[in-house]
């Protein structure tokens, strides 16, 4: 091969990317990184991350585009700058997930690009350091929690008193300590004895909303006498089947095995419902070491 056609080749493989780059990629910077984390967990992170840094600073954002657990567009308006970030999540094995963050700003698209590369701008190093921000609160945000698939699992079937409750899925523990004095002292005004650690029967998720329907539920002899009355009910949860998973760590962020078992399920092809059963082990009014708290957490699957 010639030199002419060699320096031709590159001249035209030079030209093909200037026009990609400058005219067809949408981004004006990326940043990629890996984390040891569920899809789900980095998805709710990037959220609760945008909320936090609209309480910390002047501006407002809106998801313009999502798929769930995978992606998520965020348009960003502050100092009268509009910045776009495009979040893609991609499950790499059971314990990493990569994050690919594209970054534009409207109207200096053009700029950045040219600059980008080659130095630090303002647009440049703010980007980073906002970036770096998150990553350093998602990593100190799993610092304080373990999640360790089991894989298939059965629960034992148990008799409960219960009250039917509503939440979203970051309130879940709140709406549980509103109401345990509530549940307890009836329980123990009827000498009615609690055998156990409460359960979290989750009847229904809804993942888009992260709206909860849940039962709190404590153990109790089968043969107690009691008589229902119009919130504390009785009965038995049935055997349960699923992919299991055991987590250590504040019942706040319980969802984190959540999104584990899911990641699993998905990449084994295995059909789960919008269901949860969990079992607390620990009293979190005694309060200790959250990463001692032990929850035992299975999502059923579809028979």
């Amino acid at each position: 091969m010639s030199k002419k056609l060699i320096r031709s080749i590159l001249g035209v493989s030079l030209i093909v990317f200037l026009v990609w780059y400058f005219g067809f990629k949408k981004s004006d910077y990326t940043i990629q990184f890996k984390t040891k984390a569920a899809t789900g967990t980095v998805y709710s992170g990037v959220l609760d991350w945008f909320e936090t840094y609209k309480k910390t600073d002047t501006l407002t954002y809106k998801v313009i585009n999502n798929n769930l657990y995978n992606k998520l567009e965020v348009e960003l308006k502050k100092d009268g700058k509009i910045f776009l970030y495009s979040y893609d999540i991609e499950k790499i094995n059971d314990s990493i997930s990569e994050l690919t963050i594209d970054i534009s700003e409207k109207g200096n698209g053009f700029y950045n690009k040219l600059t980008a590369p080659f130095f630090s701008t303002e647009f440049k190093t703010k980007q980073i350091q906002l970036i770096k921000n998150f990553k350093d609160g998602l990593t100190d945000h799993l610092s304080k929690l373990k999640v360790k698939l089991t894989g298939n699992k059965s629960s034992k079937p148990v008799f409960v008193a219960y009250i039917n409750l509503n939440s979203i899925q970051e309130e879940k523990a709140q709406t549980m300590i509103m109401n345990d004095h509530f549940i307890t002292t009836y329980l123990r005004e009827k000498k009615i004895k609690i055998i156990g650690t409460p359960y979290l029967e989750i009847l229904n998720w809804d993942k888009e909303s992260k709206k909860l329907n849940f039962n709190y539920c404590f153990p109790i002899e089968a043969n107690a006498n009691y008589i229902p009355d119009s919130k504390v009910k009785f009965k038995t949860i049935p055997v349960i089947k699923g992919l299991g998973a055991t987590y250590y760590g504040n019942y706040r962020t319980s969802d984190r095995a959540w999104y584990s078992i899911l990641d699993y399920a998905q990449k084994n092809n295995i059909e789960i419902q919008d269901k949860v059963i969990e079992h607390f082990f620990a009293n979190p009014f005694n309060g200790g070491n959250e990463l001692e708290w032990k929850t035992e957490i299975i999502i059923p699957t579809v028979n």
